[in-house]
């Protein structure tokens, strides 16, 4: 379906004005794809999303579910029952599965969980075991493994016998009768190589496997690099126990991408979600952000005297604090992209500093003559002008410091930099650009 259409099908569901019976919304419903419900369900208040999602077949609740954000997510599972939900997740493959249950209360979870087959369960309970934001949470136990000593031709009848191959096989495992893995045979090779041939004659062993423990976002960056569409999971022992699969990276990018969005804000919550949820979520960093605007008043107030006398230093304080949090956030930015993409370590820190301290000193310059000249335009002051210009360019310096070392060092005391970074830079470049401007002030003008 075009995407006009989706479209016109979802504002349709949303506007309060119509007045479809049930069976004409279940009939728009069933025109879109699980992605395209879970867009709608997203777009819509909770109440509107509750009675929407109760419209929806529960053959195809598992496939929305797994779509829809995690909190949103939750909201919906909890208004629906065990029996419900067990029926929903059952087509789900096994990587989706886990995802929905493992988001659930240990008890429910429990419950949800006796009432599947024993095989599905032991299964899922496998799985269970690894941290979702790992390669164990993300894999997928849908794996076609063949011995090395197999012909090519044993291997393609193998496949046949299969009818359907799992989503994204484009290709499969060798492992040993114990089941260590030996290397990977991909699906074109195998078409288009002699029949004779062994499986160990044509296999492919210079691709690395990913081992269970390692992060999430570190399995996305070797698909990114490597350019993958499924690689094998291991466990400690070098035993195959899955694979992972480009649909599954997809998703975790995506959800790192939303996390670093709404975590430069400092929040992290549902577009509609309810006013007392959204308030809580807000919360602290609108009090640490309250703090720190008390630290750079006090900062003020020191100055308290020299303000007294020359009233017109409090019009200029503010151009010197923004353009300092400006040049600190540009920077943090790059920062927290290269340390999301694992761009930045030891050997290359230094010749980031140094070159984002050369922009600084050049932009400085640049906006300290262009601040400074305008500044004697207005009050006809050359010793302000240049006073402002020198508390400029040290601001512009310090905004580089503060955005290159406090994401390293909150990323060192296991906080998230995208979250706390744009608060304690800001403090930091408010607190040097209001001290060092009204320090010279007092200094040279009192």
């Amino acid at each position: 379906m075009d995407i006009e259409k989706v479209n016109s099908i979802i504002a349709r569901l949303l506007n309060e004005s119509n007045e479809y019976d049930i069976d004409e919304i279940k009939g728009l419903l069933n025109e879109l794809t699980a992605s395209e419900v879970a867009h709608l369900l997203e777009s819509a208040p909770p109440k509107k999303r509750k009675e929407l999602f109760a419209l929806i077949d529960t053959k195809d609740e598992g496939d929305v579910l797994f779509e829809v954000g995690e909190e949103i997510q939750q909201d919906l599972v909890s208004n629906i029952s065990n029996e419900e939900l067990s029926a929903a997740v059952e087509p789900l493959e096994l990587d989706e599965k886990v995802d929905i249950l493992q988001n659930l209360p240990e008890d429910r979870m429990l419950k949800v969980l006796s009432k599947m087959s024993l095989m599905d369960r032991n299964r899922v309970e496998e799985s269970l075991i690894y941290p979702d934001d790992t390669a164990g949470g993300l894999l997928n136990n849908d794996v076609i493994s063949v011995r090395p000593e197999n012909t090519l031709e044993v291997v393609l009848r193998y496949l046949r016998s299969h009818g359907e191959l799992p989503e994204n096989t484009d290709k499969i495992f060798v492992v040993s009768k114990e089941n260590l893995y030996l290397g990977e045979l991909l699906i074109s090779k195998l078409i288009t190589s002699e029949p004779s041939s062994t499986v160990e004659e044509v296999m492919d062993q210079s691709v690395d496997p990913i081992i269970f423990n390692q992060e999430d976002k570190e399995v996305a960056r070797i698909f990114e690099r490597e350019n993958l569409v499924s690689i094998a999971v291991l466990n400690d022992e070098n035993k195959l126990i899955g694979r992972i699969t480009i649909d599954d990276v997809v998703d975790v990018i995506m959800e790192d991408a939303d996390q670093n969005i709404l975590g430069m804000a400092g929040i992290a919550e549902d577009t509609f979600a309810p006013p007392g949820r959204a308030a809580k979520s807000r919360v602290f960093w609108l009090s640490m952000n309250l703090l720190t605007a008390f630290i750079a008043a006090f900062t003020i107030n020191i100055f308290q005297d020299t303000l007294d006398k020359i009233v017109y230093l409090a019009v200029l304080m503010p151009i010197v604090a923004s353009m300092g949090g400006v040049a600190a956030t540009q920077t943090l930015t790059i920062v927290i992209r290269g340390l999301t993409l694992d761009q930045i370590n030891t050997s290359n820190m230094s010749w980031l500093f140094k070159r984002e301290l050369a922009v600084s000193i050049i932009n400085g310059i640049v906006l300290a003559i262009l601040v400074g000249g305008a500044t004697y335009l207005w009050f006809g002051d050359v010793k302000l002008g240049f006073l402002i210009s020198g508390a400029l360019i040290i601001n512009l310096i310090s905004s580089v410091i503060a955005g290159i070392f406090v994401p390293l060092f909150l990323r060192k005391m296991k906080q998230d930099p995208a979250i706390a970074g744009s608060v304690v830079v800001t403090t930091v470049t408010d607190v040097i650009g209001f001290f060092s401007f009204l320090g010279l002030a007092t200094l040279f003008l009192i």
